[in-house]
């Protein structure tokens, strides 16, 4: 008799997981029309990285390495440079010559944003970033830079000091 019960519970066990997929057979089918139309991200969404610009086209990366030090996939190679009299690339005394984030091992967590004092790398919403290559997940400053306005150079082209003082 025990061994009946025992049938007769799987089997109906059986006939209502059938039972819940076939009702979910009827169900109409929600996709995404991903290809044909863009997809609608959350706000906090973390997608690929930007490189911030500041409101005159210069880089607002400073080279301070705080975003590489906060990233526990150490994944963020910076390499800094001054800025010199005649150009200037950043508003602080240094800019990252090389930026490079290595997404193949990126974990996208955000404590590099979070650890950038000034608000120069953020989160994007760009997301194909898959690759059957990995040496192509490895993205370089010019990459991540943000696209300049029209008629700016991203560069700070200053005067001689002595020309503009009228020597």
């Amino acid at each position: 008799m025990a061994k009946i019960n025992e049938v007769l519970s799987n089997a109906a066990a059986i006939a209502k997981g059938m039972g819940i997929t076939f009702m979910e057979m009827l169900n109409p089918v929600i996709t995404d029309v991903y290809p044909d139309a863009p997809p609608v991200f959350q706000e906090r969404f973390r997608g690929k990285h930007i490189l911030q610009r500041d409101e005159n086209g210069l880089e607002k990366c400073v080279a301070c390495f705080l975003c590489s030090a906060a990233c526990p996939a150490n994944c963020i190679y910076i390499e800094a440079a001054d800025n010199t009299e005649k150009a200037r690339i950043s508003g602080g005394e240094r800019y990252a010559e090389v930026y490079n984030i290595d997404y193949s091992r990126c974990i996208f967590c955000g404590y590099c944003v979070e650890a950038c004092p000034t608000d120069a790398i953020t989160h994007g919403h760009g997301f194909e970033l898959a690759s059957y290559n990995v040496s192509t997940l490895i993205m370089r400053k010019e990459d991540l830079l943000t696209i300049l306005p029209a008629g700016m150079t991203g560069k700070a082209e200053l005067e001689e000091p002595l020309a503009a003082a009228g020597h």
